[in-house]
Formats: C-alpha cells, sequence, structure tokens
C-alpha cells in the first residue's frame, strides 16, 4: 500500500497502535504453565475490546486469532494446548483489521531462565530489525532492507531465513509490494516510494537457512531445529527516515 492522504495515514496508525498494544500484553502474560490457546484467548479478547478482527482469520481462515510459535516453531504455529514451560523462546505474531486497514507486528519472548546464546540471538533480531527499519528511505533500493538484515546476521555469526520475507501491508494483510527479502538479491532493482507501508520482519538463525512446514499446514519450522528469533515492525518509508507504526514493544 502507498499512503496517499492523511485519512489513510490516521487509518494505518489507529490499527497498528492496536496490535502493537496487544504484542505487549500478550507479551506480559507469557509464563510458565499458560498455554498457547490461553494466550491467543487474551489476543482474541483484546480485539474485541478494540472493534479489531484477526486478520489471518480474515485473510486466511487461520485456526486462531495469532500465530503462536515455540521453540523449533518459527512461524505460523497454531495456538492450542501446548504449554509454555521455563526457558521457552515465543514467538507472537499479531496482525489485524479495522476499518479496511492492516497492521502486523511480532516479537520473540524468552521465558527465564535466560540461556545467553538465546539472549544473543534475540539481540541481534532486534537489533537487524532496527537497521532493516532505518534503511526504508524514499528512493533508496527495497533490496537495502534485506542486505541490511544479511549484515547485521553475518557480524554475529548467524544466518536468515531465506524463505520467510516481509511485504507490503495496509489494504490486506499481504499488500503489495511483496517480497521483502531478509538476504541481499542484487536481482532486486525495486525502489521504495514515499508513503509506502511495509512489514519489516528479519528472522534470525543460528545456523539454517530455509524452513519447511509441518503436517498441520501451518506451522514452519528449520528441519534441525535450529533456533530462530523475529521482530517485526509496521513501518510507512518517509525521506530521511521510516516511521514506525508498531512501538512499542
Amino acid at each position: 500500500m502507498i499512503i496517499k492522504n492523511e485519512t489513510e495515514f490516521n487509518g494505518m496508525k489507529e490499527i497498528c497502535r492496536i496490535v502493537a498494544i496487544i504484542l505487549q500484553r500478550m507479551g506480559q502474560a507469557i509464563k510458565p504453565g499458560i498455554t498457547t490457546g490461553e494466550l491467543d484467548q487474551i489476543g482474541h479478547d483484546l480485539l474485541n475490546n478494540y472493534g479489531a478482527r484477526s486478520a489471518p482469520m480474515v485473510c486466511y481462515n487461520f485456526p486462531g486469532y495469532t500465530c503462536i510459535s515455540v521453540n523449533e516453531e518459527v512461524a505460523h504455529g497454531i495456538p492450542g494446548s501446548r504449554i509454555i514451560c521455563k526457558g521457552d523462546t515465543v514467538n507472537i505474531d499479531v496482525s489485524a483489521v479495522i476499518d479496511g486497514f492492516f497492521g502486523d507486528t511480532a516479537a520473540t519472548f524468552a521465558v527465564p531462565p535466560v540461556k545467553a546464546s538465546t539472549q544473543k540471538l534475540l539481540n541481534c533480531a532486534k537489533q537487524a530489525l532496527h537497521k532493516a527499519c532505518s534503511a526504508a528511505q524514499t528512493n533508496l533500493p527495497l533490496n537495502g532492507i534485506g542486505l541490511a538484515v544479511e549484515k547485521e546476521a553475518h557480524k554475529h555469526g548467524y544466518t536468515t531465513i531465506r524463505n520467510l520475507c516481509g511485504h507490503g501491508v495496509g489494504l490486506t494483510l499481504h499488500d503489495a509490494p511483496e517480497g521483502i527479502n531478509n538476504f541481499f538479491d542484487k536481482k532486486d532493482k525495486r525502489l521504495l516510494q514515499w508513503g509506502m507501508a511495509l512489514a519489516i520482519e528479519p528472522f534470525i538463525s543460528e545456523k539454517e537457512q530455509y524452513v519447511q512446514e509441518l503436517a498441520d499446514g501451518w506451522t514452519l519450522k528449520t528441519p534441525h531445529d535450529s533456533a530462530v528469533a523475529q521482530f517485526e515492525h509496521t513501518v510507512v518509508v518517509m525521506d530521511g527516515k521510516s516511521q514506525i507504526l508498531t512501538l512499542p514493544y
């Protein structure tokens, strides 16, 4: 989506404010003994409170209000009976729609006690997101976002997941431009335009570069259970610096 006027900009700001609050509240509710289904119910109740609807449900008939992925799961985890334990990592992806505008955000949370290796991976993923958002500026190459992510990952000895990527967002959950890679693709000659609304979401992996789909048709994991951390913001491309709409977390 390319935002064309103040009405569209305000619509995007509102839905992004909502998903950011829901993500934060769900993250605060994570504790040993809670199930992913119970976490998802918190997301459902908050969506209802704001008058918003789950974007994965609306767009894809996803069997949950939010995507919750634990440990070896990387993305699109289906909420259910899985119990969260000490030392787990929990990725929560919240995307929703209100008044025709879609917002998208995600974060990976670590349940204490947190191993040093886990914290290092999370720190790298957060920094990769920060640098990727900074690369989203008017008239700069779109592939500069992937370059920023890949450079940060390699600096710390990690890889990026190559078959998961960011995307445009706004008038639907997956909007134009499609395929915002988490690696540098020299063949991608697209330029960023002022007003583009983007969901930027680095996936940083300890070892592996690809994920595979499980038999449930949704959940994605690395083939050898390498740990992955992901953080996601919805941003709007501006001159000089993008504006992040999904703060805080």
